[in-house]
């Protein structure tokens, strides 16, 4: 078969119309790259697994905890406290070691709901490694769920379930208890946050840290919480 010159033109044209750009494409530009953020900071290795304490205490993962919450080493906002001493912001959701040499470690915390909140000056009457929780009767009132563990049913028994976690140190006031302690146990999404009945939450790195470099005695000062709306409560 024949093809004239004609149809060959014809088609050629065809062909070439259908490589140029399409007339509804023809103002669309192109679109910026997306920056992603960059990936979280790993976590440091004092936060890293713990296996030979009684019982395992896992590693904090990366991305959960912000690094302002690490525990790390300030200036010590708290001249007016002597070296040894512990001041507790429950609004910036820290815990103040005081140093020498004008500085202090500071460790992130969790701390109470508002309404549970308590603020004073006490002392670290006594100190426990895997402390046993027990419930107190007012909590136990509140929470029925909670009665199994009060003190005249024995508590709950140590270990990784256990509020306490691995720590606990128990503030006591003109010679009374509290019934505040400063303890481990906290999850990791939940540090800075508001989640308990006025006790001050620590990760298990952190509550272990802190109970190996005080004593009995040593001055432990909570700050008033004035409860700003940044302060998130969990529940």
């Amino acid at each position: 078969m024949t093809i004239s010159r004609r149809v060959l033109l014809a088609t050629g044209a065809a062909a070439l119309a259908g490589c140029g750009t399409p007339p509804h494409l023809e103002q669309v530009t192109r679109a910026e790259p997306v920056e992603l953020p960059p990936p979280p900071p790993p976590m440091p290795a004092r936060y890293g697994a713990i296996s030979d304490e009684p019982y395992y205490i896992p590693a904090v993962p990366d991305g959960v905890v912000p690094p302002e919450l690490w525990r790390q080493e300030v200036a010590n906002p708290y001249p007016d406290m002597r070296p040894g001493g512990v001041v507790i912001d429950p609004d910036d959701a820290y815990l103040h070691l005081v140093e020498e040499g004008g500085r202090a470690l500071r460790y992130g915390i969790s701390v109470g709901r508002a309404g549970f909140g308590w603020s004073g000056d006490a002392v670290a009457q006594w100190k426990r490694e895997w402390p046993p929780w027990k419930v107190p009767d007012e909590m136990a009132e509140r929470q029925p769920e909670l009665a199994p563990y009060t003190v005249s049913n024995g508590g709950m028994d140590p270990g990784p379930g256990n509020p306490l976690g691995a720590r606990a140190i128990y503030l006591f006031q003109n010679g009374e208890d509290t019934l505040y302690r400063i303890h481990g146990g906290c999850e990791p999404a939940y540090l800075g946050k508001a989640v308990s009945s006025g006790c001050i939450r620590m990760l298990d790195q952190d509550a272990i840290d802190l109970f190996d470099r005080i004593g009995t005695g040593v001055p432990v000062r909570v700050l008033r919480s004035v409860r700003p709306a940044k302060f998130a409560t969990i529940y």
